[in-house]
């Protein structure tokens, strides 16, 4: 596998391949990787000539209280996990060259990022939006991938690159759970046993919520409250938010006679954790 720290060496070999008319797969990352990130990079092996990852943890998107200076690490057990998924390029660019001091340009997605998740964190999708612009254009891929667990994050990403015209299609990943449910994270790292278990309520009350609407329940008061008891009366859980919406637009709806989007935030002991499913009725 082949490291890249340049920006100019990764536009370079970006464009070497593409001249030569081979296909480019690109899946961003922050690193820390897990089966779940593993999964995209299996995706993108089997549907391009060339992989690349890139692994950044990226500042702006953080708010002043957040895990930055937290957010886990482990660059070498990352490399062997890339290796051993076949990938051919990581990209690690260099914060100052990626923002270097004069940098003023921030993008913005309006109207759904400022819902769900960018409610408590209102620098996540811009910062976010902006890194990921950055990365396309120097990467120049085919495609890119993204997992579902970030289901507001990836449908903010797809509008950008719908709305700027870019020359990537976005990719899609369901999420990977662990054998017990609970979505892969790399947050996940900060949970004690105690944590572990009471995060297992994200997933059991995602599955009763579904399992209400599949029954014919179309109250989304009564979805949320039941979601609501399920976590609350696990210990140290605090929720952000429960939403029963538009998987598109994010418009919370009252009564559920179309796809919805069940998305949830919560936090266990120190760690912020996000889940969702998709319900559609038959």
């Amino acid at each position: 596998m082949e490291i890249i720290n340049s920006i100019e060496e990764m536009k370079a070999r970006s464009l070497e391949a593409i001249k030569k008319g081979m296909s480019i797969g690109f899946t961003p990352t922050m690193g820390f990787l897990h089966d779940g990130h593993l999964s995209l990079f299996r995706k993108c092996r089997r549907e391009n000539d060339i992989v690349i990852a890139s692994i950044f943890v990226n500042p702006i998107q953080f708010g002043p209280n957040e895990d930055l200076g937290k957010y886990p690490k482990d660059l070498e057990g990352d490399k062997a996990k890339l290796t051993s998924e076949q990938v051919d390029i990581l990209f690690l660019p260099n914060q100052d060259e990626l923002y270097p001091e004069e940098f003023k340009t921030t993008v913005t997605i309006r109207k759904i990022s400022d819902k769900l998740c960018g409610q408590s964190r209102p620098t996540l999708f811009d910062g976010a939006a902006t890194v990921v612009l950055k990365l396309l254009n120097i990467v120049r891929p085919q495609k890119a991938y993204f997992g579902e667990k970030d289901w507001q994050q990836l449908e903010v990403i797809s509008t950008m690159v719908k709305d700027l015209n870019l020359d990537t299609e976005i990719m899609r990943v369901p999420i990977v759970r662990e054998n017990d449910g609970l979505a892969m994270s790399s947050r996940n790292s900060y949970l004690s046993e105690l944590e572990r278990k009471s995060a297992l309520s994200l997933n059991k009350a995602l599955e009763r919520a579904k399992s209400l609407v599949l029954q014919g329940v179309n109250d989304a008061v009564l979805i949320k409250k039941e979601i609501e008891t399920i976590i609350s009366k696990e210990p140290v859980t605090q929720i952000d938010y429960i939403s029963v919406c538009n998987p598109s637009t994010f418009i919370e709806q009252r009564k559920i006679d179309q796809k919805i989007l069940i998305a949830l935030a919560v936090k266990v002991g120190a760690a912020r954790l996000i889940d969702n499913c998709i319900v559609e009725k038959n």
